[in-house]
Formats: C-alpha cells, structure tokens, sequence
C-alpha cells in the first residue's frame, strides 16, 4: 500500500471518530495528521480536510479561510467539488449567501457528479435564506424527483413550473 493510500485510510479511522472523542481532540488529531502531508509547506489536501473538521465542529468562520486555500492551492477531483460545496454552505452560515449562490450555480452549470442533489440542496437552502422560497423548492423537488419509485416524471415536471 502507497503512502497516501495510508494516510488516506488513517484519515477514514480518524474521522470516524467524529462525535465519540470531543470535537477539540477531533481538530487537533486531524492537526496532526495533516502534517504528514504537508510538512510545513501549503497543501491543498490538508487544508481543506483542516476546513472540514472546523466546520463540522461549528467553527465555520475558521472554516473559510482554509477551503479559500485548499482551492487556491489547487484541489483536484471530488474533494475541489466537495471544497465548493463546503465552502458555499460554510459562507451562508456567514452571513455571506450571495457570495454562497454565486458558487453554487457555477458548480450547477459546469459541473456534473454524484454530487449535484447537494448542490441543489445547499443552492436551495442558500435562496431560502435570502426568502427566494420558490426557486429553492423547485431545486429541492427537482432532486428529490430522481430518487422517487414513482411519479418522477410527475415531480420534475411540477419543479419546473414553480420557476416559471
């Protein structure tokens, strides 16, 4: 097994920890196991995975700076989507939705994964912050309307008319 391939599986041990050890000893383990990665130089990974144990533990103001980084240094793959959707909530959690949305609809129109029902849930609850409660509930049913055993077609269309 690769280095990485390790580190990786260690960080899967560690945040499976999350909600059994306090959230001070979850931060400062993911501390530490970052370093092993970026050695006292800017990395994207272990920033963005710092970004990650501040905001699931209520500390989105410190939160942003380290996704802004994370993306500046260059994240790649699942975990740049995951960075933007992060950071979009994590900027609504900051008074900062227009900035959220803005984000969100570039990720809904370049981009196309296994995450997009989270980023029409995280868009959706970005413009129900700022009382745009019909484009948010069309992006909620438009979501759901894949995962229904029936009446998908029926839903779909029903979301496309509250925009209209």
């Amino acid at each position: 097994m690769e280095d990485f391939e390790l580190w990786e599986q260690e960080l899967k041990t560690i945040w499976d920890q999350f909600g059994v050890i306090s959230n001070e000893d979850f931060i400062h383990t993911i501390k530490i196991h970052t370093e092993a990665i970026s050695t006292g130089q800017p990395n994207a990974i272990a920033d963005f995975e710092k970004a990650c144990a501040y905001d699931s533990t209520g500390f989105e103001k410190k939160a942003e700076p380290l996704y802004r980084s994370a993306l500046h240094l260059g994240l790649t793959g699942l975990r740049r989507r995951r960075a933007r959707i992060q950071l979009a909530s994590t900027l609504r959690n900051n008074g900062k939705t227009d900035e959220s949305i803005e984000i969100l609809r570039e990720e809904k129109e370049n981009y196309s994964d296994e995450l997009d029902d989270a980023v029409n849930a995280f868009l959706a609850l970005s413009l129900s912050s700022l009382n745009n409660d019909k484009e948010a509930l069309s992006l909620a049913l438009e979501s759901l309307s894949k995962h229904l055993p029936r009446y998908n077609k029926s839903v779909y269309h029903y979301s496309q008319e509250l925009l209209k």
